[in-house]
């Protein structure tokens, strides 16, 4: 998919998660709330993708970790997910051959590579991203991103588009009626996709579930907890899976996110995903 050889060696393989960010009801509320919850530093850029041409960058021990903005007023707001790409102008042509759209791009940003915003097969937004040669994003560590899930209606086509554009392998990893598949590169899990309770296909769109690790010591029942006093809310209380004990929360804003405490891992016998749908009554 590339186009054309890089000027350094790529930082991350195509269709790795590379970043994060939040568009946000209020930017200031939103990085109030998660500097508390998470320990996040933040420091204000230019960016000329934003309403505001500004951009704040999330810091945790030294190491970049998410992105806040204004979203503006006609924009939907909530965490979208970043994936490296080597060419953007390669991937926003190869979006659209393979049925999906591009809504922004490709945009360079200053020392940041190159963006570009677009809706793939199955209706959820995506951000495919060139990042600079020397790019950092922290990841599986406390208050870092710890993983992605593409909820949708649309299996297959999600699965189609994704691995035709990265190469991905996908395995089905659901039971029980649980349609849930890992997303591999070179046999290492990625990403995942969840199909959506058929239900939610007229209320709820396509769109990235975004994990956070937890610190073991306060756990994701104390991570859940602090997020109600701030102003957030618990969408789904914590649950023990797999892969670690889980909350689903929501921000001041209303923007849902999920934290994980990946020292907890339960055999739940039951196969669940690591995602329980957070509208399930």
């Amino acid at each position: 998919m590339s186009a054309g050889m890089p000027a350094h060696a790529p930082v991350l393989p195509s269709g790795s998660p590379c970043w994060v960010e939040l568009a946000a009801h209020d930017e200031t509320v939103a990085r109030k709330f998660y500097s508390t919850l998470f320990g996040w530093d933040f420091h204000v850029k230019r960016d000329p993708a934003t309403a505001t041409r500004r951009y704040a960058i999330g810091v945790l021990d030294g190491m970049q970790a998410g992105g806040v903005y204004q979203a503006s007023r006609a924009q939907p707001t909530g965490w979208a997910v970043h994936l490296a790409v080597l060419s953007t102008a390669s991937a926003a042509e190869w979006t659209e051959h393979l049925g999906g759209s591009v809504t922004l791009g490709p945009l360079d940003i200053p020392d940041r590579g190159s963006i570009v915003h677009a809706i793939d097969p199955s209706g959820a937004p995506v951000v495919f991203w060139q990042p600079p040669w020397n790019w950092s994003f922290a990841s599986s560590v406390p208050g870092a991103f710890s993983g992605a899930d593409l909820n949708t209606h649309d299996g297959k086509s999600a699965d189609y588009f994704y691995s035709r554009l990265f190469n991905y392998t996908s395995e089905q990893i659901g039971t029980d009626g649980i349609d849930y598949a890992e997303w591999r590169l070179e046999h290492e899990p990625v990403l995942y996709r969840y199909v959506m309770d058929a239900s939610y296909r007229e209320t709820l769109a396509p769109h990235w579930m975004v994990y956070f690790s937890a610190d073991p010591g306060r756990g994701a029942d104390g991570i859940a907890g602090q997020a109600i006093m701030l102003g957030g809310e618990v969408v789904t209380p914590p649950f023990d899976t797999p892969f670690g004990r889980t909350a689903v929360l929501a921000d001041p804003g209303g923007s849902i996110f999920s934290i994980i405490d990946h020292s907890r891992p339960v055999d739940t016998g039951a196969g669940r995903a690591e995602v329980d749908d957070p509208y399930d009554d």
